[in-house]
């Protein structure tokens, strides 16, 4: 087998398995088994778990952060300095996030991996992420400071935070809903049907009224206590 069929059936395996299993409870003898090579063409591939664990996230956001760090350039390009407004930032983002694992047939991995990221203890990938890939966020991050202009920077990012939380959570679970859709209400739903759906609630959600000053103080107060 090539080198590169090698690296390519190691990665494969990975990610279904971590996607599967998570990150601490998928050992490397679980993905050596699986894909059928010996320890040592890992250690010799990527060193490390941890180093694994950072390529099946390359494989996903390397292409992304190009696709999207173009796909920006052209939309300030079209607007000229105007303000994007957030439904077209949210739904160019949409379009990035569905078109990289589209091409490998992996949309539900690919956002579980995402999930993963954030709920389990991977102190190492999340760093990883910000170094590498921490460009295209933070400029994302800015148009859509400047397409909600009323949001405290703190609120805005918690709202960012809740909105691709409940992206991750409906496209992971993407075979689930579709289930539930065919059986009670009689419909089948495809990807896209689901964005066109979750794009009116995020785009309310990110321009939502500000929680009252007294509410505010009391989550504050309750927190302190």
């Amino acid at each position: 087998m090539a080198q590169s069929d090698t690296v390519t059936r190691i990665l494969d395996t990975a990610e279904v398995l971590f996607a599967e299993r998570g990150f601490a409870e998928t050992s490397l003898r679980n993905i050596t088994s699986k894909a059928r090579v010996n320890l040592a063409a890992v250690n010799y591939h990527f060193g490390s778990k941890k180093a694994l664990i950072q390529a099946v996230f390359a494989r996903y956001l390397d292409p992304f952060s190009q696709r999207f760090h173009t796909a920006l350039d052209e939309l300030e390009a079209q607007y000229n300095g105007d303000v994007i407004p957030l439904e077209v930032l949210l739904e160019t983002m949409a379009s990035t996030v569905l078109a990289v694992p589209a091409e490998r047939n992996s949309l539900k991995v690919f956002m579980r991996l995402l999930g993963l990221a954030y709920s389990q203890a991977q102190g190492h990938l999340r760093r990883y992420i910000q170094q590498q890939y921490g460009d295209v966020f933070t400029r994302f991050t800015e148009l859509v400071r400047q397409a909600t202009p009323d949001l405290p920077d703190a609120e805005r990012f918690w709202r960012l935070h809740f909105m691709l939380g409940t992206v991750i959570f409906t496209l992971s679970g993407l075979d689930a809903l579709r289930d539930i859709a065919a059986k009670d209400y009689n419909e089948q739903v495809t990807v896209r049907d689901l964005v066109r759906r979750l794009r009116p609630v995020v785009v309310a959600a990110m321009n939502a009224p500000l929680p009252p000053a007294a509410d505010e103080g009391h989550y504050a107060n309750a927190h302190a206590s």
